[in-house]
């Protein structure tokens, strides 16, 4: 977990504060961390220790709280960004339901990526938290379940057809399939989408991602962002399709909502309604979010849903590829739980591999 201030640690705090890694100022952006990188995957990975992925994953990160301890910082331009590896005190910050959390300072590209809460602090955060939290209760999540199962039967079709179309064994990418089956999901169970919809969105923001990691990579110039560069061109060119795209699907929710159409069985829905029910910190009736607000926020779900999601569902397959013994054991148990049924809740909640 990363903070970054303008200070270290804030005023008033007791002691000497995070210690740190010196980087000179000025600087290239993310000099340290991409000279750490290309170091780290200029060596194969120890196969001994497969999982021991944060040396290589995030280099400086792990190089910075060996040397210096779990509460420490680097520097990201002119900021120090102070790190927190205490599952503690990670826990107490998270927690703060005020939006004293002061988050990282996006440059100006990045924008046009994400939104919503994870850009905002103090009051506007603690606003947005509280207006989207009811959409995230376990009791309306069990509603997605459908969208979730769909998705997954999905994928497993179109893997068996293309097992009995194959003589033999074949090769399959999960990595690419389940980035597929991510925004599938996101598409559905979040705004009640189409495929073809969703896939549109989820295609234009994974190049976003791409271009934004690659502007990263070049010296950073103030103002750079506002040049009529044809990286530049393409990502504002690709938010104002994507924001185009969701304003539509929210507008057409909008509508059906005040023509007495009822949609609490997507994340789209019950943040709608929760919208419409508002009512501030006082318990008194207050204006929600705007419409640039709730598109922000599914931006942010898009984002934070798809390649999170799908890396953790390929790094697993990787995993059991490394263990068979642990695929029997998991076959077994959703055999035995399941049989040749398709699940569902009470049968998931009853799995414990």
């Amino acid at each position: 977990m990363g903070l970054v201030g303008p200070e270290a640690h804030g005023p008033g705090s007791e002691g000497p504060g995070p210690q740190g890694h010196p980087v000179p100022i000025p600087q290239r952006r993310s000099q340290g961390g991409a000279a750490a990188q290309g170091e780290a995957w200029s060596r194969p990975v120890p196969m001994d220790r497969a999982h021991d992925i944060v040396p290589r994953v995030a280099p400086l990160l792990h190089r910075v709280m060996k040397d210096h301890g779990k509460v420490s910082f680097t520097w990201f331009g002119p900021y120090p960004r102070i790190t927190i590896g205490d599952p503690e005190l990670v826990r107490e910050v998270l927690s703060n339901k005020f939006g004293h959390f002061e988050k990282t300072k996006l440059v100006r590209l990045a924008w046009l990526l994400v939104g919503g809460l994870a850009t905002l602090d103090g009051e506007q955060w603690a606003k947005h938290r509280r207006i989207m939290n009811p959409a995230f209760h376990a009791e309306k999540l069990k509603r997605m379940l459908p969208s979730f199962s769909a998705s997954c039967s999905d994928l497993i079709s179109r893997w068996e057809n293309s097992a009995s179309l194959s003589v033999g064994e074949i090769e399959l990418d999960v990595w690419s399939e389940f980035q597929s089956l991510s925004g599938d999901v996101i598409s559905r169970a979040a705004f009640g989408v189409t495929s073809q919809e969703g896939s549109r969105i989820f295609l234009l923001q994974t190049e976003q991602a791409e271009r934004l990691i690659q502007s990263f990579q070049t010296n950073y110039i103030p103002g750079f962002s506002l040049l009529p560069t044809e990286n530049n061109r393409r990502m504002k060119a690709i938010n104002t399709e994507v924001e185009e795209m969701l304003r539509g699907i929210i507008e057409k929710r909008q509508q059906s909502m005040k023509n007495g159409v009822i949609h609490n069985d997507d994340l789209l829905g019950l943040l709608l309604e929760a919208n419409t029910d508002y009512s501030d910190a006082d318990c008194k009736s207050s204006k929600g979010m705007t419409m640039e607000d709730v598109i922000g926020e599914c931006k942010l779900f898009y984002f934070a849903g798809m390649e999170t999601t799908a890396v953790l569902l390929t790094w697993t397959i990787v995993v059991l590829s490394m263990h068979p013994e642990w695929q029997d054991r998991a076959r077994e148990e959703v055999l035995q739980v399941f049989g040749q049924n398709k699940p569902d809740l009470n049968g998931i909640n009853r799995l414990k591999m």
